[in-house]
């Protein structure tokens, strides 16, 4: 009976390794699910929506494959779709069985689209010769959009695969319990084999036998060999047992993974995708998307500032617009007219592409957009730089408009929205402030020319403002001082070609740029008299002397909080960046 034991253990125990080994071999299922397609149209874009994407669970891999270049970037649908226009494209789905991908031409009146590389919409992008494979976990408002090179048809093999589940969580007690039956199996074998060589032998007693003769003794003569103890029967039995020893070890070191185990087992659960972080919305209010991630504005004021850094060191005013525009680009621009006459003149201040600390993006679904940032350096010495972008149309970049230094110790006061929620842009004529944003420049420049008797000081901050020591009222008067008794210098403000604008902030306040400019004339005031300008008015007109006169305009692009009309705060001057502009001869 304990022979027929044995055998038993070893059957059951050999057959739940051999199912428990056979879970993750011959009868382990998929790891994944593919559906593929070959789009038949020649559209220069496919776009695979998030629909499609998220068909099934589980992170995807896709796969795009083409005869030339292949570009692929994932952004939010309206934005793709915003991007693609009105070009034709083509629409990927997913069949209802879930076993391939579809393809629908959506017809455009357009059949080409810009080059796709570097846009600002997208999130991530990836670009490859021929083929091009990546992986993507996406939500519910994510697409993806397919492209050559915007002229030639797009990559016509598309393919995405899903993860299956086929953790096998019996073959981690299968294989050990196997092993441990197979122990206790071999446990009884040899106790089965002790008890049998106890009882070898006949019952009865056997008959006396007459003594045999005593013979004298002998010495054995000695031999080389070595007889092994307990000989060969000994010795197959222990290899017999070494064998499953290591088999069950064997067996139970590759029982350890996880996937081999039921979850009560391991105290863990199946893996599962991790939801994006979303803001709360007030009940029955609904917000717009903000313009931009954080990781997309990353990405925007890291190729502004390789532009402007690049275009700073050669002097080159084409190099800024693609990526400056409005006060900003003029500022630039005449400050680089000033340096190639005059080598000596300061550079304009330098974009950082540090780290991103404010970020105040526009709620909107639609263009143009807007986002204001503060970057700081990562020299500790260097101000940080306040920017204000724009995105005009889906298919061009964002630009800066304003570029301000921020103030030593300037605060924001009650801070931002959350970058995922962002903030309403304001009309310039709203009521809601101190002052209405339109008539911000003007009131400032108010206090320049008149100093604190402007009827405006009591809405403004002139404690801490650093500007008003570099060009208010007692600069303006040190200035006319300098004039020669023959000339007399005027002066005059205005609104700048600039557009304002007002972005809301915590506290019912808003973030405002606007732009002023400063006009200062110098006339003669006797005949035959002439005035001959210095510096970077000589320098941006290229006049030594005249007789007419000379205009020079100054750009303050300045930035401001503004409080609510209910607050007692006042205006605070938050950051500014100011600079020569224009200057020519009287005519």
């Amino acid at each position: 009976m304990r022979f027929i034991a044995a055998i038993v253990t070893f059957v059951i125990a050999f057959g739940m390794i051999a199912y428990g080994i056979a879970q993750r071999t011959i009868l382990a299922e998929p790891d994944s699910i593919t559906a593929s397609t070959v789009v038949p149209n020649d559209a220069t874009v496919s776009v695979i929506s998030s629909k499609t994407l998220k068909a099934l669970d589980g992170r995807q891999s896709v796969t795009i494959e083409g005869p030339g270049k292949v570009f692929a970037a994932y952004g939010r649908t309206e934005d793709v779709l915003a991007w693609v226009g009105k070009a034709s494209y083509n629409r990927i789905g997913i069949n209802s069985a879930k076993t391939a991908l579809t393809s629908k031409l959506v017809t455009g009146t357009e059949t080409k689209v810009p080059d796709p590389r570097g846009s600002d919409l997208w999130l991530d992008e990836y670009s490859r010769s021929k083929s091009l494979n990546f992986f993507v976990n996406v939500p519910d408002d994510i697409s993806i959009v397919v492209v050559s090179d915007g002229t030639k048809p797009a990559p016509n093999h598309l393919t995405i695969s899903w993860p299956l589940d086929n953790r096998t969580p019996w073959s981690g007690p299968l294989l050990v319990g196997g092993g441990l039956l197979l122990l206790i199996g071999i446990g009884i074998y040899l106790w089965a084999l002790a008890h049998l060589r106890r009882s070898r032998g006949p019952r009865r007693k056997s008959p006396k036998m007459p003594k045999v003769p005593r013979q004298r003794g002998y010495k054995p003569r000695k031999t080389g060999a070595i007889a092994a103890k307990g000989g060969r029967r000994s010795t197959s039995r222990r290899m017999i047992a070494i064998v499953p020893i290591l088999l069950v070890g064997s067996v139970a070191l590759s029982g350890c993974s996880a996937d081999l185990w039921p979850e009560f087992m391991t105290g863990g659960s199946s893996p599962s995708a991790t939801p994006s972080p979303t803001a709360t919305v007030p009940v029955g209010e609904k917000l717009q998307a903000p313009s931009v991630t954080l990781p997309q504005l990353k990405n925007i004021v890291a190729r502004v500032s390789a532009v402007a850094a690049k275009a700073d060191a050669a002097i080159d005013p084409e190099l800024l617009k693609s990526r400056f525009e409005g006060p900003a680009l003029e500022l630039r621009r005449a400050n680089y007219a000033i340096r190639k006459v005059d080598n000596t003149y300061k550079a304009p201040a330098a974009i950082p592409a540090g780290e991103v600390n404010v970020t105040l993006p526009q709620q909107s679904n639609t263009w143009p957009r807007t986002v204001f940032t503060v970057v700081t350096p990562t020299d500790k010495t260097v101000p940080p730089v306040a920017l204000m972008l724009v995105q005009a149309t889906p298919r061009s970049d964002f630009k800066v408009d304003y570029a301000t230094e921020f103030e030593a110790g300037a605060k924001l006061p009650g801070g931002v929205a959350p970058a995922n929620i962002g903030a309403p842009r304001l009309p310039d004529e709203t009521k809601l402030f101190t002052l209405a944003p339109a008539k911000l420049a003007l009131a400032y420049g108010d206090i320049i020319e008149k100093g604190p008797t402007s009827e405006f000081a009591k809405y403004f901050d002139l404690k801490n403002d650093a500007l008003l020591t570099q060009i208010g009222f007692d600069k303006r008067k040190e200035l006319q001082a300098k004039v020669p008794a023959t000339a007399a210098l005027t002066f005059a403000n205005g609104n700048g070609p600039g557009e304002n604008i007002t972005l809301g902030s915590n506290n019912a306040g808003a973030i405002v740029t606007v732009y002023l400019n400063e006009t200062f004339t110098v006339k003669p005031v006797e005949a035959g008299a002439s005035v001959n300008p210095e510096g970077a008015v000589k320098s941006l007109s290229g006049i030594t002397g005249t007789t007419k006169g000379t205009v020079a305009v100054y750009g303050d692009q300045l930035l401001f909080y503004l409080p609510p009309a209910s607050s007692k705060n006042k205006i605070v001057l938050l950051g500014f960046a100011t600079g020569l502009i224009s200057a020519k001869e009287l005519p």
